[in-house]
């Protein structure tokens, strides 16, 4: 690496974009009466840019139950706390992908994730997401938002980057999560190296990666305790971009006890068959609820000392090579 580079390295790795991500906090959500605003308040805690939250977390308090007049007050809290907002969906259909359009519009949002949770053979499930994401657009005529297509544990690298380039909307792009390609039977970095063209924005998180019927699976721990090549996927993502970063947010999505299944494998059909499936969700066990709860929020803010941690070490690396 040039001399040039590293002082571009330890640069952004100094100021990477941070974003608290509401699945860290998935159970808490779910059982802990946990609502939105509170993840805003966590990352302004913690020094943070701005947060990742799905339209459905927080039950009967999700953004997607929301009134237009309470997502506007809701954006101006955001935005008084001085942190940029990220929506999220589980879908590319119509009714689900205009509604989170409309909150992520609402709160004055400035990114929106989705991605395809079709049943059918691989070649439909493109086609069906082409058509779907070609309607942005419309959605959003001013291009107020930019979009994320995420890599969700069924689509391999070429079919995103198929996708992405069949609908050539430039303001959508993709979002790299560093664990949801192991049940694609892909690989973290060959995956990266893959998609890092059109990559800007990222969820990071690890996992131990299991074998299953011929395929990968993935557990999702914590942070540093898995098989996932965190740093060396943090240095190439900063790195993404010549002139400015090309990753705009980092979201810190630690998922202790998620498990996802292989959905693609090795000795597959040519046109394989995706299963139905429903969006992300971890169990909460058969144990004492609050203390798992309590867990869940310990292990959050871990994540953001981990990282840091990591973030520092390229720091420090890349300006003692200098030297």
């Amino acid at each position: 690496m040039s001399a040039e580079s590293r002082a571009q390295l330890a640069a952004r790795a100094r100021c990477a974009p941070l974003f608290a991500h509401a699945y860290a906090f998935h159970l808490n959500f779910r059982f802990g009466g946990m609502k939105p605003l509170h993840l805003a308040e966590f990352a302004k805690a913690q020094g943070l840019s701005g947060l990742k939250i799905h339209v459905e977390d927080g039950e009967q308090a999700s953004l997607a139950r929301m009134p237009d007049e309470e997502l506007r007050a809701f954006g101006a809290a955001i935005g008084g706390l001085g942190l940029e907002l990220h929506v999220e969906t589980s879908t590319t259909e119509l009714p689900g992908l205009s509604d989170a359009v409309r909150i992520a519009l609402a709160t004055g949002a400035t990114s929106l994730r989705c991605y395809p949770r079709y049943e059918g053979r691989v070649s439909e499930i493109v086609e069906w997401t082409i058509a779907d994401l070609r309607r942005l657009k419309i959605l959003d005529p001013d291009g107020r938002l930019r979009f994320t297509l995420e890599q969700h544990e069924d689509l391999k690298s070429a079919e995103l980057i198929r996708i992405i380039e069949a609908v050539a909307n430039p303001r959508l792009s993709l979002l790299f999560d560093f664990g949801n390609m192991i049940n694609a039977f892909e690989m973290p970095m060959s995956a990266l190296i893959a998609q890092s063209p059109y990559i800007t924005e990222v969820h990071v998180k690890d996992c131990l990666v299991r074998p299953d019927r011929g395929g990968w699976a993935h557990l999702a721990c914590l942070s540093g305790d898995g098989d996932l090549p965190m740093l060396a996927m943090l240095v190439e993502l900063l790195l993404l971009g010549r002139d400015k970063p090309q990753v705009l947010a980092f979201g810190l999505e630690e998922e202790e006890g998620y498990f996802a299944p292989a959905l693609r494998f090795a000795s597959e059909a040519r046109d394989p068959f995706i299963p139905a499936r429903s969006p992300s969700f971890t169990a909460i066990g058969t144990g004492n609820q609050q203390a798992r709860l309590r867990q869940e929020a310990v292990a959050a803010r871990r994540q953001v000392d981990t990282v840091r941690s990591l973030l520092q070490r390229i720091t420090t690396q890349a300006e003692k090579v200098q030297e």
